[in-house]
């Protein structure tokens, strides 16, 4: 049972009233200039007790998609409830997106430095405020990402195996895939999920890019879960999509370059594919080679990468098994 919202909330030392919305800033990390780096914080509260969700994207500042999402969802006003509260943070590296970078100010990856100190680096320091003044109101929250660099993932929920209740959450949010990953060491999900946090860990799309279908996939699929949850009935706004069941990727790899050289893919994210078939082809610049790139074994691709230059050693698609 999730905890209940109770009549006395205080956030980053700002009172929430019940029916309200609050504009706040999280403001714990300095630059050497001595400039505050300030996070924008939109909380939420219905005047009905119910559960706090946490919407979080732009840990890493370039992956923009997840911003899009949030910002979408604040924009159409989806965010306010009808129970319980939701807390949105659109760009939790702010400084990351101002520069469209994908670290933090003092050059650490954000997300490997959870649950952070308040005496550690300027990126632990801020993950230690993170977790300390916002995360204790938290119940649930669902975490937006991208592929990295230019790895474009299609629209999957990743979860850890064996927790139901995250299970049924994931087929909730209706994503192209499930899929089982283990957590990351230090990163945003393994801390909240030790703090006692249900956290649904979306990936769509890649960095420096927004996408229709992935930003509808993950707009969609936080209204099917406030639904879900009893936050507010969102029938009318879903009735008009009808996805398929999820796939359940319960095992994955990368297929890599066995040379370097101009890559072109014949497939999409998300396809079926087959043990033995053609996907796409390596070759010099000069036209006196040409490789192809076969599947290892029948699966689904999960990731894709969009990079036409490559290495050998690259990776080149996420297949996975189910």
């Amino acid at each position: 049972m999730a905890k209940k919202t109770c009549k006395n909330i205080t956030i980053l030392g700002e009172e929430i009233v019940p029916g309200k919305k609050k504009f706040l800033t999280l403001d714990a990390a300095r630059l050497h200039t001595y400039t505050k780096i300030e996070v924008p914080v939109v909380v939420e509260r219905a005047k009905k007790d119910g559960p706090v969700l946490l919407l979080t994207a732009g840990i890493h500042g370039n992956e923009l998609n997840g911003i899009e999402i949030v910002r979408g969802l604040l924009a159409k006003k989806y965010t306010r409830p009808d129970a319980g509260m939701v807390i949105s943070i659109p760009t939790v590296n702010v400084f990351g997106f101002i520069n469209q970078t994908r670290e933090f100010p003092d050059g650490k990856d954000l997300n490997r430095v959870f649950p952070g100190t308040r005496k550690g680096s300027l990126a632990s320091i801020f993950a230690h405020h993170l977790m300390n003044e916002i995360l204790p109101q938290v119940d649930y929250c669902i975490d937006f990402h991208t592929g990295g660099a230019r790895r474009f993932n299609s629209s999957q929920i990743r979860i850890s195996k064996g927790n139901e209740e995250l299970f049924k959450l994931a087929e909730v949010f209706s994503p192209r895939f499930i899929v089982y990953t283990a957590q990351r060491d230090k990163s945003f999900r393994e801390a909240a999920t030790k703090s006692g946090k249900k956290v649904l860990l979306f990936e769509g799309g890649k960095s420096h890019d927004f996408n229709q279908r992935i930003t509808t996939r993950g707009m969609l699929g936080t209204l099917k879960v406030m639904h879900h949850l009893g936050m507010r009935d969102f029938s009318e706004e879903i009735a008009n999509y009808d996805f398929p069941p999820p796939v359940v990727i319960k095992e994955s790899s990368w297929v890599r370059a066995k040379q370097g050289g101009l890559f072109r893919f014949f497939v999409k994210d998300g396809s079926k594919v087959e043990k033995g078939q053609v996907v796409g082809t390596i070759s010099d610049p000069y036209g006196r080679f040409e490789f192809k790139v076969k599947i290892p074994e029948s699966g689904y691709i999960i990731g894709l990468n969009h990079e036409p230059v490559v290495y050998k050693g690259d990776a080149l698609l996420h297949l996975g098994v189910v």
